[in-house]
């Protein structure tokens, strides 16, 4: 049903795109084989290093000497959602129903990555939605907000993209989205502000034209 999507400028067509520092009982490192290592895992490796020796670390001391591998592979996983595939994570999940009212999942947990400092921000994304004709499966919402969450994000562009991204796949009568977010760049750098949270919206029709409809969005994300 869905052929393909093309959303903030990224086509999606269905195609997807060592050393560990612990010793063992003979005090010696185990390495994970470098032919499993993609070159771009080698290059963010080198990168670490590079990083580690500029701060005044030793990247082969015995603590630090599989950093690098492990920031490679973490980042694979933290910042994985640049190749997640909409078509194959919706998979045909849209399912025809007569409803009319809001349909509305809240508090789905995310975890993302400032693009600014690099850090952590995480919070609690609500999404809502006013069915046409279809809706989708309960599992795929926050399928897709953890897809936008996996990648250096900001806030804002994030709570749009959801948004968009749900309009585009359903086509309902009106989306909301609503995220709240604490960021560990202003709370461990900057202002140091222990626990300041940034709250974003996305409206788009109904839910953009009717003030009512989206005070008993908010009301029921509250």
């Amino acid at each position: 049903m869905l052929q393909s999507l093309n959303v903030n400028g990224r086509s999606y067509n269905g195609n997807g795109h060592g050393k560990n520092g612990y010793k063992n009982g003979n005090g010696h490192h185990t390495h994970t084989p470098v032919i499993d290592k993609t070159p771009q895992k080698l290059a963010i490796e080198t990168a670490v290093r590079t990083i580690l020796d500029n701060v005044g670390e030793d990247p082969e001391r015995d603590g630090l000497i599989g950093t690098p591998d492990r920031i490679a592979r973490m980042y694979d996983e933290v910042l994985g959602g640049y190749n997640v595939d909409p078509v194959k994570l919706v998979n045909g999940a849209l399912f025809d129903v007569t409803y009319n009212e809001m349909v509305l999942v809240r508090d789905i947990e995310y975890f993302s990555m400032c693009e600014h400092h690099m850090l952590p921000f995480y919070g609690r994304v609500h999404v809502a939605y006013l069915p046409t004709n279809k809706v989708i499966g309960l599992s795929k919402i926050p399928r897709l907000v953890e897809m936008f969450a996996r990648r250096l994000q900001v806030q804002e562009r994030m709570t749009g993209q959801i948004a968009e991204m749900l309009d585009e796949i359903l086509a309902p009568r009106g989306v909301a989205v609503a995220v709240e977010g604490q960021h560990m760049c202003s709370m461990m750098r900057g202002v140091k502000k222990e626990h300041p949270v940034m709250f974003t919206t996305s409206f788009l029709g109904e839910f953009n034209d009717d003030r009512e409809l989206r005070k008993e969005f908010l009301s029921l994300v509250k």
